[in-house]
């Protein structure tokens, strides 16, 4: 090694602390978190989603003061047809650590980037009621919505898409970029049709959300005779087996065209997820996405007009190597980096 060079960088770097950073993209985000030459151990403090702030809110008399994103937890599982368990998923995220600050490929650090808080979970009058769930599920992110606030939701099972999409898509429907081994758009059964394996049906049908802005990736399994509505509505499927092929690029591209610039919500299922790298789900499918082209296919949407997304599924007990909920909140993280570039978010003031 060059002498001379050893002895700049010696003189550069040598004595230099962890937050000591001369590149300024670098820097800034390294002045949020370093202090007096530390930073918060992340093992330390009260756990929140992606350690964002926490901000109680009274659900009577809510005040989300000047937020442009709203983390909170929908810990319901009442619409599971198979093995329950994801209520848990919100506890299990927010004790994930060291996701984030910054994401490198979209060269954003969401929590300082964005007026964000954790605002906890959803206040359910009851836990054994699907129907009364789901009413208050509605009424919180309605709550949300009418104060200008962007919900990035934690699930629970997927049926609480389907009151989040009526309460945001009341005065006009919105399209949707759904990532999951199953469309999700099955009929009711077992005398009802408030499940995890049709809201998106019931969306469309209450007019909240656009078929033909709607594009469900990574579909796959024997489940598929169940998916009919999906076509007929105008849904675009795209399928786990098609993605060789078409390459992740080219989905990326097909995606962006399906919503266009209009408002789009992003619902992630972390079965979409190979169980490989995801089995602590209630509905696990081999042959499913790599967390690789996950990440890929998410941070491919930055740009798009997104007003809300979800992260479900996550049932910790399945998983005892916790991989699932590290895999749930990365994903999280992809989705509130994407709206620091969302028209609807990132630009308001």
């Amino acid at each position: 090694m060059d002498k001379d060079e050893l002895q700049r960088l010696r003189d550069k770097y040598g004595s230099l602390g962890g937050g000591d950073i001369f590149d300024p993209e670098f820097r800034k985000v390294a002045d949020t978190i370093f202090s007096n030459g530390t930073r918060l151990a992340p093992y330390a403090g009260m756990p929140t989603f992606l350690t964002a702030p926490h901000r109680p809110i009274d659900p009577e008399n809510p005040d989300f003061g000047d937020l442009q994103v709203a983390i909170l937890g929908v810990p319901m599982d009442l619409g599971v047809t198979n093995r329950n368990g994801s209520r848990f998923g919100p506890r299990a995220l927010r004790t994930i650590e060291r996701i984030g600050p910054y994401n490198h490929v979209l060269k954003t650090a969401p929590v300082s980037d964005l007026r964000v808080a954790d605002i906890g979970d959803v206040p359910f009058r009851s836990r054994f009621s699907l129907d009364l769930s789901h009413e208050d599920i509605e009424a919180h992110i309605a709550r949300i919505r009418d104060a200008g606030v962007a919900p990035l939701s934690v699930g629970g099972d997927h049926s609480i898409s389907l009151p989040i999409l009526k309460a945001l898509g009341k005065d006009r429907p919105v399209g949707m970029i759904h990532i999951d081994a199953h469309c999700d758009t099955s009929g009711g059964f077992d005398r009802t049709k408030f499940h995890h394996g049709g809201p998106f049906r019931e969306a469309v049908l209450e007019g909240v959300l656009d078929p033909k802005r709607t594009i469900q990736i990574g579909i796959r399994g024997p489940a598929e005779y169940l998916w009919e509505f999906s076509y007929d509505s105008g849904m675009t499927v795209v399928h786990a087996e098609e993605l060789t092929g078409l390459g992740i690029p080219a989905v990326i591209e097909r995606a962006r065209a399906v919503v266009g610039d209009g408002q789009t919500y992003v619902s992630f299922d972390i079965d979409s997820l190979d169980p490989a790298f995801a089995p602590g789900t209630g509905t696990p499918e081999i042959g499913g996405l790599t967390t690789r082209e996950a990440l890929e296919l998410l941070r491919g949407l930055k740009g798009l007009n997104i007003v809300g997304g979800d992260v479900v599924e996550v049932a910790p007990q399945y998983d005892a190597s916790t991989n699932t909920a590290q895999a749930g909140a990365q994903m999280l993280f992809e989705i509130l980096s994407l709206m620091v570039f969302s028209p609807s978010i990132g630009n308001k003031q």
